[in-house]
């Protein structure tokens, strides 16, 4: 260790001694400089040498499961999710101070390529084949493939090939001391994936009829159902949902059928109610069977729509003349009903609503049952104020009846046109005439009775 000497107080006999040696003194500091300086620089110069590390064995180890349910049923839309994972061991490693370190391990797969096939299995496979880049050795990733099962997919168990494509170090030769010559393998080859499909109730729908279905009314439908699926079903109910907004709303909803066995054929009736803004047209209907199945868990069938034809609203218009009244006037009216809907209709009551300057002690009149097409009369007596304006008025009319299923329904209103108009003097002239009459008629009755009284006393 080099030493430099320390200097001292300006008093004192070192003070001294050290002004009567200062060239020496000034010598052995420079020296010391130099000396330190040269050791820094060979620090500098004098760097560890860092080691390199060689890989002497591996290469990637594929394999493959998929994660989650390998189960699919017949119909299924599905997503096969596969956990692809790299078993590969790196058993073998050089350190050297000579050794320059890989940029890539042996037991990396390199730009992976995957692709699911379906092999013998019915299976659509939907996705293309996918590049996932890079795997190295003791981690993973998950691939999916959307793939579809045909509704007459074959129950069993199918092996799915799933083919990989990669590329990993199987080489790398040293070339001096600052480079190196990679060599890789291209690896072609196929795992398999188990899945099964199983057995499932499946049905057809043969006919569906229906029964005094129309607008605004109940009415039947019957269903004839067939199993086409591959298992029986046991505990079997038949269910009918309303699609979405539907103008068809079921009122009973289900029917139950018990067992239900591979190719048997089932009839169910149900109670339905259409909206009262529905249309003449079909309209959706949805169909699920419920039913416990082989390992005895209860389950729903796929859902299938059929379009349910509807009759058009039962409706009625006054097809009768314009009825004229008085004012001040007691008059039965006839007015004449038309029945313009698609069913016919019983127990059916017209009723008129008599306002002001209408009173009707008489509104309401017997119809029956009223055939669509078919016109009937109807006889009301109303009344009219004598201080009616004359003009012409609309009075509301309904039409109250029973459908073919017993539901009590009144018809929207419609309109009976009637007219005020000036009351006529004709009857007043037909009394002065009629009284008139009397009087002369009375007067020569008198008279001749006194004519014929004169004479008998005369002759007597």
């Amino acid at each position: 260790m080099l030493r430099i000497p320390r200097p001292v107080s300006e008093s004192g006999s070192r003070t001294k001694r050290l002004d009567s040696n200062g060239p020496q003194l000034s010598r052995w500091y420079m020296l010391g400089s130099a000396s330190l300086f040269a050791i820094i620089l060979a620090c500098i110069a004098i760097a560890p040498v860092s080691a390199g590390e060689r890989y002497m064995t591996g290469a990637p180890e594929m394999t493959a499961a998929i994660s989650g349910t390998n189960e699919f049923t017949p119909g299924d839309d599905a997503v096969i999710a596969v956990q692809l994972q790299n078993e590969g061991l790196n058993e073998l490693k050089f350190v050297g101070s000579g050794i320059i370190t890989r940029d890539d391990q042996p037991n990396t797969a390199k730009l992976i390529t995957v692709t699911l096939q379906p092999g013998d299995s019915p299976l659509i496979i939907k996705s293309d084949p996918q590049m996932i880049g890079d795997i190295k050795g003791g981690t993973s990733t998950i691939v999916k493939f959307n793939v579809k099962i045909p509704k007459d997919a074959t129950v069993g168990t199918y092996d799915l090939p799933l083919n990989l494509k990669y590329t990993h170090l199987w080489m790398a030769e040293q070339i001096g001391t600052d480079s190196i010559q990679y060599i890789y393998r291209d690896i072609n080859e196929t795992l398999h994936l188990p899945v099964k499909i199983k057995p499932v109730l499946q049905f057809s729908v043969i006919s569906a009829d229906t029964e005094h279905l129309n607008a605004g009314t109940e009415g039947y439908l019957t269903l004839v159902i067939n199993n086409t699926g591959q298992e029986d079903g046991e505990k079997a109910i038949v269910k009918i949902v309303r699609n979405d907004n539907s103008m068809i709303i079921p009122t009973d909803s289900s029917s139950y059928i018990g067992d239900f066995p591979v190719g048997a054929e089932v009839t169910s009736t149900f109670k339905i109610s259409v909206s009262n803004e529905a249309e003449s047209k079909a309209y959706p209907l949805d169909v699920y069977i419920n039913y416990e199945n082989y390992e005895k868990d209860f389950v729903d069938s796929e859902r299938t729509t059929i379009g349910i034809p509807v009759g058009g609203k039962t409706e009625f218009a006054v097809v009768s003349d314009l009825i004229e009244i008085s004012a001040g006037q007691k008059k039965a009216v006839t007015v004449q009903y038309k029945n313009t809907g698609e069913a016919t209709v019983y127990s059916a009551q017209a009723r008129i609503s008599a306002v002001d300057p209408f009173t009707s002690d008489d509104d309401t009149a017997f119809l029956g049952t009223f055939a669509p097409g078919e016109v009937k009369e109807a006889t009301f007596e109303i009344s009219v104020d004598s201080t009616a304006t004359q003009k012409e008025y609309g009075l509301d009319s309904e039409v109250r009846y029973r459908d073919a299923l017993d539901n009590s329904i009144i018809s929207d209103p419609i309109k009976v046109r009637i007219e005020v108009v000036e009351r006529s003097n004709t009857g007043l002239y037909f009394m002065i005439c009629l009284v008139a009459v009397g009087i002369i008629g009375g007067g020569y009755y008198y008279y001749r009775r006194s004519l014929n009284g004169n004479r008998e006393v005369k002759s007597g």
